[in-house]
């Protein structure tokens, strides 16, 4: 665990990021499909009590390994995801909050059992929760005080994650693997990650030129339409400045949410490279009426054929899902092209819903390629 984490202790910024509020990604449903499972059998669940130090830096001892998991909150589909790269997952959570985003619930594919779970309400109260007569419930930090503590009061165990930065990913997906008993796992996910960031790093190392990028995250509400930069420490930038970009709005250091930007900020900018993230359409439309209009015309991106729509399939790959390695390594690939000439992103895709959830390239071919928006095959 520590000689995969060295490479992530060097990067800065370790803070947190957050999805979005409820602008969500509204992609196609697919059809339901038995996924086909290539993980490995779960281990045995060895008896007696487990001391796991959470990340708020809490230790919490369960009797025994939970086996009645519950998962609420807010950004759910970041714990669930990543929970359910453990084969245990599915027989051990017996509840969960909408682990959909739009109408894609990538959860409901991959869980034959999705239908039996109880689906709690996105701010459950602990009544709703012990009802469920769970022996642990994961949260995100951030419901530390509105949710965990009513629910340690009554003796419900918490254990709490966070799944924002690259760095949390690898300490939370170790917790998992405690939660879980499964250690291993966590170690094969973990270097899965470390040897997809390894190969991105000592790909742009020795790039000079970094392209000056601007990443720009698109919401239209009541016919408003608005653009919105990211924190420096959230996902979203770090995935720039690991792929081998500049943040060009670095300089405006925006606060502790989505910054709302005007065109005259965007055009001054005059960024290198710009890229469009959407969660409630697709994001190559939106791109395409970017490039359209007489306005945007004027940048030189747009110009140059170098305005992007930000890679996705069921979920935005620029997010702090499980997906945000395929995020870096696409994002890489259009910054830098040069450095990955052979890179196919779309067999990048199948390795990592194989290798990570056990999915056969039939289920892929059937459920994950035709959701495929953005800048993608």
């Amino acid at each position: 665990m520590k000689r995969l984490m060295l490479p992530l202790l060097a990067l800065s910024l370790l803070l947190t990021s957050c999805l979005p509020g409820q602008e969500t990604v509204a992609p196609t449903s697919p059809t339901p499909t038995t996924a086909a499972t290539a993980l490995p059998a779960p281990t045995a669940t060895p008896p007696g009590p487990i001391e796991i130090t959470d990340a708020l830096g809490r230790q919490v001892v369960l009797p025994a390994a939970p086996q009645r998991i519950v998962i609420t909150g807010r950004a759910l589909i970041m714990i669930a995801d990543a929970a359910y790269l453990f084969p245990q997952a599915p027989r051990r959570i017996v509840g969960l909050g909408d682990a959909g985003q739009g109408t894609s619930n990538f959860i409901s594919l991959i869980d034959p059992d999705y239908a039996a779970k109880a689906v709690l309400e996105r701010d459950a109260a602990a009544e709703q929760i012990a009802a469920l007569q769970p022996d642990l419930v994961i949260l995100k930090s951030y419901l530390a005080e509105t949710t965990g503590q009513p629910l340690e009061a009554i003796g419900i165990p918490v254990i709490y994650v966070d799944f924002e930065t690259p760095e949390q990913y690898f300490r939370d997906l170790a917790i998992l693997g405690q939660i879980f008993q499964d250690e291993a796992r966590a170690e094969e996910v973990m270097a899965y990650y470390q040897s997809v960031i390894d190969r991105v790093q000592q790909a742009v190392s020795g790039v000079e030129n970094r392209p000056r990028v601007l990443l720009l995250y698109y919401t239209s509400r009541d016919g408003n339409v608005a653009f919105n930069v990211p924190p420096l420490a959230w996902m979203q930038t770090r995935l720039v400045e690991m792929a081998g970009g500049e943040p060009v709005w670095a300089d405006a250091n925006p606060g502790g949410g989505w910054t709302q930007v005007t065109f005259e900020q965007i055009a001054a900018w005059d960024a290198d490279q710009i890229f469009i993230i959407s969660y409630n359409r697709n994001p190559s439309e939106v791109a395409a009426e970017l490039r359209a209009d007489p306005n945007w015309q004027a940048l030189r991106a747009v110009r140059e054929g170098r305005l992007h729509a930000f890679a996705a399939d069921l979920y935005s790959w620029d997010q702090p899902d499980t997906r945000w390695i395929l995020g870096l390594l696409w994002l890489a690939g259009k910054l830098h092209p040069e450095q990955f000439p052979a890179l196919d992103i779309t067999a990048e895709a199948q390795t990592f819903y194989q290798t990570l959830y056990g999915l056969d390239e039939t289920f892929f071919v059937e459920n994950i390629l035709p959701t495929f928006k953005g800048d993608l095959p």
